[in-house]
């Protein structure tokens, strides 16, 4: 694993965008084409707006898979994942093969169908980000580690529902659904490729205990660093915790 610090979230999003869309082509240049796991929230919006300016991308060929979305939470709420993706990164990139994961759905089921598309052939690579209760998609601490199913049915944990509210999609606590869909840490780890995108100094002592603690399911994105192809893009704020030394190269 690789950490990468840059001054502001706008040089981080431009140097992970041009490393994703180098990754997507070289995918579809071997393979014909590329099959990407998209994080969504407001850590990414930066990264997905750089990402979706790289027109040289052949976004025809990309088939996109989702990695999280609340349980019981209409498409048309502004919280919703589905909405935020089809309106940030589908429509405006023009992919045409995308598997959303429907909330309003029975959730066992949604898990079971999109885990047999998922799973149907590689993922190329995947974007996440790290929650500020150190989680890795929607797998709050102490996160399932074990499990090898695709997807699964989680709980949310006060933290995680409390930075919903903070970063404004929802009013109160208690609007924030208490259950989601996620995508499995094991599942995240079978990607080619990991970016991770992790700005705000909101972040920083998550980004501090993934990665100085031991790997633990208590630090969920810990996990990364038994990832030998992963990538964290982190800006001057959420890396403001770190040791120096860490920085300093791959680990």
């Amino acid at each position: 694993m690789i950490l990468k610090v840059f001054t502001d979230k706008i040089q981080l999003s431009e140097a992970a965008a041009s490393k994703a869309a180098g990754a997507i082509q070289r995918a579809i240049a071997e393979r014909g084409n590329a099959r990407i796991i998209a994080a969504t929230g407001a850590s990414q919006f930066e990264f997905l707006k750089a990402l979706i300016q790289r027109r040289y991308v052949d976004w025809k060929r990309v088939e996109m898979f989702h990695l999280d979305e609340y349980v019981g939470l209409p498409a048309s709420h502004p919280a919703s994942f589905r909405q935020y993706l089809l309106e940030r990164f589908i429509k405006p990139a023009g992919i045409e093969k995308y598997h959303l994961l429907d909330g309003e759905a029975d959730p066992i089921e949604v898990c079971r169908s999109a885990g047999e598309l998922l799973a149907a052939a590689p993922i190329d690579i995947a974007f996440v980000g790290i929650g500020e209760n150190g989680h890795l998609a929607f797998n709050d601490p102490p996160a399932d580690f074990m499990t090898e199913e695709p997807y699964i049915v989680v709980t949310l944990d006060e933290a995680c529902r409390q930075q919903q509210v903070g970063e404004g999609w929802f009013a109160t606590l208690d609007e924030v659904p208490k259950q989601a869909i996620s995508m499995t840490v094991k599942q995240i780890l079978k990607a080619r490729e990991i970016i991770c995108i992790v700005p705000d100094a909101r972040k920083a002592q998550a980004v501090k205990d993934c990665f100085e603690n031991e790997i633990s399911p208590q630090f969920p994105a810990s996990i990364l660093r038994m990832h030998d192809n992963t990538t964290v893009y982190l800006d001057a704020e959420s890396a403001s915790l770190l040791r120096a030394d860490l920085l300093s190269g791959s680990r």
